[in-house]
C-alpha cells in the first residue's frame, strides 16, 4: 500500500529517530524534534494508522512506537535518500583497497576491516573459490544496545560458526555488482528477527568471485552501509 506525504515523513522521522536512540519513539517527540504543524491528535491517529498497518509496533504498553520489518522494507525502497560518502571516506577506501588489489594478498581482510571501521557493524568479506570468509567488527556490533539479551547474542554470533554454508545458500539469490539488503526476519544470515544484512557479489579483473557484506541491527543506517557497499565493490570490480 502506498502512504500520504505525511505518512511518509512521520514514518522517516520515527526510523531516524529510532536509529539515533534505540528507544522506542513517541508521538510528542516526533512532534517537537522534527516541527510537525499538526496537532498532537493527529500525529497520534497518524501512528496509530502507522501501526495497524503493520508499518509500527509498540513494544510495550505505555512505550513509543519501533519501526516493523515492513516499515524498514518501506523506508528503503521507496523513501531512502542517496548517502555521498565523504571524501576522507572514499580516499581511505581506494587507498587501502587499491593497494592490497595490487599486491593481490590480504585482499579479503583488509576489506572487512575497513568496512567495519566505517559502518561500525559487523562486516564479513571473502572470495567464493577459496571459501575463506573473514569478519571485522564482532565487538562493537554486539555491543549495541539491541543484543543486551544473551539468547538474542547467541543467535546473532552462530551466523559465524556456519559463515560457509549460509553465504553457499545465500550466493543464489545473488547478481554480481548489485547489492542486495534483507531486512530482520529476512535475513538469512543470521537467526536473530533484529538483524539485518547488506550484500554484494562481486568479480575481481582475474576472474575470482567474492562477497562483501555489513550486517547490524536492524535499525542500521542503511543509506550509509548501502553506499559502502556500492562503493566498494565497484572498486574491486574496477
Amino acid at each position: 500500500m502506498n502512504l500520504t506525504s505525511r505518512q511518509e515523513k512521520i514514518l522517516t522521522c520515527i526510523i531516524k529517530e529510532y536509529t539515533r536512540t534505540a528507544i522506542p519513539v513517541g508521538s510528542l517527540n516526533i512532534l517537537k524534534r522534527y516541527l510537525f504543524d499538526i496537532s498532537p491528535a493527529t500525529m497520534r491517529a497518524e501512528m496509530a494508522f502507522l501501526e495497524r498497518h503493520n508499518f509500527l509496533y509498540q513494544p510495550h504498553v505505555s512505550a513509543g512506537r519501533v519501526p516493523t520489518d515492513k516499515g524498514y522494507r518501506y523506508f528503503v525502497n521507496s523513501l531512502m535518500k542517496n548517502h555521498s560518502l565523504t571524501q576522507k571516506e572514499q580516499v581511505l577506501l581506494q587507498q587501502e583497497l587499491l593497494k592490497q588489489k595490487i599486491k593481490n594478498q590480504r585482499l579479503a581482510r583488509t576489506t572487512a576491516k575497513l568496512l567495519a571501521a566505517l559502518s561500525h557493524n559487523l562486516a564479513i568479506s571473502g572470495l567464493v573459490e577459496e571459501e575463506e570468509y573473514f569478519q571485522s567488527g564482532i565487538q562493537e556490533f554486539l555491543s549495541q544496545p539491541d543484543f543486551s539479551d544473551i539468547d538474542e547474542i547467541c543467535r546473532t554470533v552462530e551466523v559465524l560458526d556456519y559463515l560457509d554454508q549460509s553465504i553457499e545458500k545465500l550466493l543464489k539469490k545473488l547478481e554480481p555488482g548489485k547489492v542486495s539488503t534483507f531486512i530482520g526476519r529476512e535475513n538469512p544470515l543470521s537467526k536473530s528477527k533484529d538483524c539485518s544484512v547488506i550484500i554484494s557479489r562481486y568479480q575481481l579483473p582475474r576472474g575470482q568471485t567474492g562477497i562483501i557484506a555489513i550486517m547490524g541491527p536492524k535499525r542500521m543506517h542503511y543509506d550509509k552501509n548501502i553506499s559502502l557497499i556500492k562503493y566498494v565493490t565497484n572498486l574491486l570490480e574496477d
